[in-house]
């Protein structure tokens, strides 16, 4: 529990950092600086692995962290694995918040607002279903099938799936906050709530961050399970889910101009989503180790990247520079046609 809690501290000071001082006003983040910040992300999820495998050192019933008798080594191992699949599985969420900036011409300056108020609840979101998983996984044990087969359903969906852009008016997030409060046509700011006439209104940039929080539920349901078939462990699946979520603002400012030419992108994802949903199928009668999957996880999205940069897409308008281009014209206090 101790180290639940300063895991949990650990994030909040990093987030109170991150809005209280280096984005204390809205500005717009370049592409080195995402770099940067991305980098250093990495950084201190590598850095977070000596907490795991001093954390396991210590004896399971001493310390209860983990659904399972750990040895040091093997924790690190998983953490790393999980910890690249969620990260891996986020390049796809990229392109959507991409297209979501782009139709409703979120203004550069407001997008890490909106990035950052989506990722405080992606976090709480995410506890809640990973603490729900483990239990169903500790206390059902055909439920891994279940998560087996929605991880092949989505490696179909990616695969055969068509991209059919965003109709706001007919989105349910949309439609059931205009029921709940009234809502602008306006950016007004970097507020989400202004008061008009007497009345509360939600603006259009809390119908972004609806729309964005939706869509991470929807990227959580085939992460979660997917991290859950690498450990059961819920420390092991939180810690490494939420520092992929909390790179994923500077990854997306790093990588939206440019997620377009990475056009092997979904061709590993397929076979990643594939690959883990196979192996809990399998494993009563075919156990893969975990160094084997993380070697097989790492070498996937290294191959997948390289053949990339080798044969990079080439289209016209990446949903980066779509959503760059026309948020950077259109200013915030501007108002909007409805969505």
């Amino acid at each position: 529990m101790v180290l639940w809690l300063a895991f949990l501290g650990l994030v909040s000071l990093c987030l109170a950092l991150d809005l209280g001082v280096f984005h204390r006003e809205p500005r717009v983040v370049r592409s080195r600086e995402a770099f940067f910040w991305t980098a250093c992300w990495v950084a201190l999820a590598c850095c977070f692995s000596l907490a795991v495998h001093h954390a396991y050192l210590v004896p399971d019933g001493d310390a209860p962290l983990s659904l399972h008798d750990l040895a040091p080594a093997e924790a690190v191992q998983l953490y790393f694995t999980a910890y690249l699949v969620e990260y891996s599985l986020s390049l796809d969420n990229i392109v959507v918040i991409a297209l979501i900036f782009a139709q409703f011409g979120v203004p550069l300056l407001l997008q890490h607002r909106v990035l950052f108020w989506g990722v405080l609840g992606a976090i709480v979101l995410r506890l809640a279903f990973i603490l729900a998983g483990s239990t169903l996984l500790s206390q059902i044990a055909w439920i891994r099938y279940v998560f087996g087969a929605l991880l092949l359903l989505a490696a179909a969906r990616i695969l055969f799936g068509k991209d059919e852009g965003l109709a706001p008016e007919r989105n349910l997030w949309v439609r059931l906050a205009r029921r709940v409060v009234p809502v602008t046509d306006r950016f007004h700011g970097s507020s989400f709530f202004v008061r008009d006439d007497g009345r509360i209104h939600a603006t259009r940039l809390f119908i972004v961050l609806l729309l964005v929080e939706g869509s991470d539920v929807i990227f959580a349901v085939d992460s979660i399970p997917a991290a859950l078939a690498v450990t059961s462990d819920p420390f092991l699946v939180f810690t490494s889910n939420i520092f992929a979520v909390m790179g994923l603002r500077s990854l997306y400012f790093a990588l939206a101009p440019l997620i377009e030419r990475f056009r092997y992108l979904r061709a590993s994802l397929v076979f990643l989503l594939g690959f883990i949903g196979a192996k809990i199928l399998i494993s009563d009668r075919v156990e893969i180790p975990s160094s084997t999957t993380l070697v097989v996880i790492a070498g996937t999205l290294a191959l997948g990247a390289a053949a990339s940069i080798l044969r990079p897409g080439s289209g016209d308008a990446p949903a980066g520079e779509i959503a760059g281009r026309r948020a950077s014209v259109v200013p915030a206090d501007r108002e909007q046609p409805r969505p």
